[in-house]
């Protein structure tokens, strides 16, 4: 239901991207030499990561734009909320925008935030209720079903990071639980400004409501000393881990001094319209939304000018990343291909396109229904001939730690990525299930760039037989786990791979379910 007794929230803009700062002046010559062109710096390094938020934050004069779908009240979540008001109160205007559904517990800092003077926080398809969130879910399922997955920040329209990683500690390789491995694209030049007006799209949607407008009165008198950014309430040992990043990585110094080694490349951001999530969209039908097999039939349904403003991401990455030829590898933590794309992807495979896929085993993945999802498709997949690997759960196993994009020694594979023949590249927030096909909005950057192109697929590659089971059918059509042991010698395995049989269980009694929709 849309929040028509609310007040509608004010509409802002984007600053211009020629205005001056310490960031234009920093690239302004790069930017000058590739007027038609877009640097990009891939952080694969989870704590470097953290360290080029921090920097951009640092680096702001004018504005900051912040969208994410998860933002953690951790160590983390709380020095990058502490980095924002601190910016806010030398004058740059911050603007936050969050989905709703993961900020349980977050209402006291965000009503400290929100009390800074150029600090505007607006909450996406937000809980009316904010105590007794589930009671939602059964008066208005579905508007609450549909979130904002899209993860960007832009500092003074110069330098925005897109990618997979929300703000949290597992995201930024600090604590001792599971960790995500992810990837994020830290990019300058022609594709900042289509980021930002991206987000001017979300924020002056329908679904995105004023904060002040969602959290009572009372609460906001009652909250508003309460002293959420004092050092003392942070993790110490963590803080301080965080604080040697920085210093180590210095990456403000080569972002101020333009010497992060950029790479040029044509890049194109694909987004959903921020329509996808507002109830008074009619639900679209599932569409085949492998990105390999785009229908053509969906160019051709609208006039250009409305399918700009209305097509899913899916579609988009139709037009740019256009049919693969030779090969195609696949990343992503949560994969469920559906009957279409399954057949989509067997198509392929029959012209001669290589396919591989990468995602989390049954041990790795933080959400076992998504898995079984995947698990009913996996036998007609490797009859296709498709190539599967399923990350292992690192934290059971004994080994060295490893960075990168495939993850370290506690790891779970969170990266959204995929190449294509060697030449495109995507990286962004969008998983390969139905979920991201028509509940969730989306967004990332199709990077035309075969150096990094390659790069990226053969360091995932080179670190496949280490890291993760390829799944493969036996003489008796049995799914069998073949993996490596230190010595290299090989092993096989005929039941998911370090999972008790409960678990085992209970995936397979999901599989039967009709929730696929929902995945």
């Amino acid at each position: 239901m849309p929040f028509s007794s609310l007040p509608n929230p004010t509409k802002s803009e984007r600053i211009r991207p020629n205005t001056p700062s310490m960031l234009y002046r920093a690239h302004q010559i790069l930017l000058d030499e590739h007027q038609d062109l877009s640097g990009v710096y891939l952080l694969d390094d989870a704590r470097e990561a953290f360290a080029a938020r921090v920097a951009l934050i640092d680096a702001a004069e004018h504005s900051l734009d912040v969208q994410y779908y998860i933002w953690r009240n951790d160590t983390s979540g709380q020095l990058l909320l502490s980095e924002l008001a601190a910016a806010a109160r030398r004058g740059v205007r911050v603007r936050l925008l969050l989905d709703d559904n993961n900020t349980v517990g977050m209402d006291n800092i965000l009503t400290v935030m929100n009390r800074e003077a150029n600090v505007h926080i607006r909450l996406f398809n937000p809980f009316k209720n904010r105590r007794w969130r589930a009671l939602g879910y059964l008066t208005d399922f579905s508007r609450l079903n549909r979130r904002m997955h899209n993860k960007s920040l832009t500092a003074d329209n110069q330098v925005s990071i897109v990618g997979g990683r929300n703000i949290g500690d597992e995201y930024f390789d600090i604590g001792s639980g599971t960790l995500f491995v992810d990837l994020d694209i830290l990019a300058i030049g022609k594709v900042v400004d289509t980021i930002s007006a991206d987000f001017d799209r979300y924020w002056n949607s329908a679904a995105a409501v004023d904060f002040s407008s969602i959290v009572s009165p009372k609460f906001d008198l009652k909250q508003a000393a309460a002293p959420i950014f004092s050092r003392r309430h942070f993790n110490q040992i963590r803080a301080k881990s965080y604080a040697m990043t920085l210093s180590r990585e210095d990456f403000l110094k080569k972002l101020l001094s333009g010497s992060l080694p950029y790479q040029w490349a044509t890049v194109h951001l694909v987004s959903d319209s921020p329509n996808k999530a507002t109830p008074s969209r009619s639900s679209p039908k599932l569409p085949r939304f492998s990105p390999l097999d785009f229908a053509q039939e969906w160019k051709q349904k609208r006039e250009q000018k409305q399918a700009d403003q209305e097509e899913s991401i899916f579609q988009h990455l139709a037009h740019t990343l256009r049919r693969p030829l030779e090969a195609v590898l696949l990343v992503t933590p949560y994969f469920v291909p559906t009957a279409a794309g399954v057949a989509a992807l067997c198509h392929l495979r029959q012209l001669g396109v290589e396919i591989s896929v990468l995602t989390n085993s049954l041990s790795a993945t933080d959400v076992p229904a998504v898995h079984s999802g995947y698990a009913r498709y996996r036998k007609a997949l490797l009859q296709g001939g498709i190539a599967l690997y399923e990350l292992k759960n690192q934290h059971l196993i004994k080994g060295r730690r490893d960075r990168g994009v495939v993850g370290s020694s506690s790891s779970s594979l969170h990266a959204k990525t995929f190449t294509v023949d060697n030449e495109r590249l995507f990286v962004g927030s969008l998983n390969l299930d139905p979920r991201s096909a028509s509940l969730n909005t989306e967004m990332g950057l199709v990077i035309e760039l075969p150096v990094l192109t390659q790069n990226v697929d053969e360091t995932i590659k080179k670190t496949l037989p280490e890291q993760t089971y390829q799944v493969q059918l036996n003489e008796n059509q049995q799914l069998q786990w073949l993996s490596e042991d230190s010595s290299g010698e090989m092993i096989i395995q005929y039941k998911e791979p370090q999972t008790t049989w409960r678990r085992r269980l209970w995936v397979k009694i999901l599989s039967y379910l009709p929730i696929e929709r929902l995945l």
